[in-house]
């Protein structure tokens, strides 16, 4: 089943800086309801699984490519998802195949890690950075 666009909704904006915040995102729906938090605002839709998820950033649901998202406390969300594994062939976490996939489509993600204070920031800029992050 592929979503189409929702009624009653502005057309799609470009560009920006998103904040999601992560400090709730223990489970696999988590993401996707925090994501259309940050990028469409509360109770706004963003897909509530993988594959709508990848449809909605296709555009249609208030938010275009490219963007900058911010995801505050990342720690929690890759602790919680470590041991869902979306691609077994890959080996990958839900958390890191969300993040491959929003590099992919052109999307720059900062994550945020609570346990290393406000100032600590993971740039994930390739897949080879989901394995050795830089930190700046």
């Amino acid at each position: 089943m592929t979503a189409t666009r929702m009624s009653g909704q502005r057309p799609d904006r470009s560009g920006g800086t998103h904040h999601l915040d992560g400090k709730f995102v223990t489970a696999v729906p988590g993401p996707h309801c925090a994501m259309a938090e940050a990028l469409v605002g509360p109770g706004g839709y963003f897909g509530r699984e993988w594959n709508a998820f990848k449809d909605c950033l296709g555009g249609g649901f208030g938010v275009a490519l490219p963007f900058t998202l911010i995801w505050h406390h990342a720690d929690v969300a890759r602790q919680a998802l470590a041991g869902v594994v979306s691609d077994p062939d890959e080996g990958l976490s839900y958390f890191e195949d969300i993040i491959r996939l929003l590099n992919r489509c052109g999307v720059t993600v900062v994550l945020q890690l609570k346990e290393a204070g406000p100032d600590a920031i993971t740039h994930y800029g390739s897949t080879l950075a989901l394995k050795a992050p830089s930190v700046f």
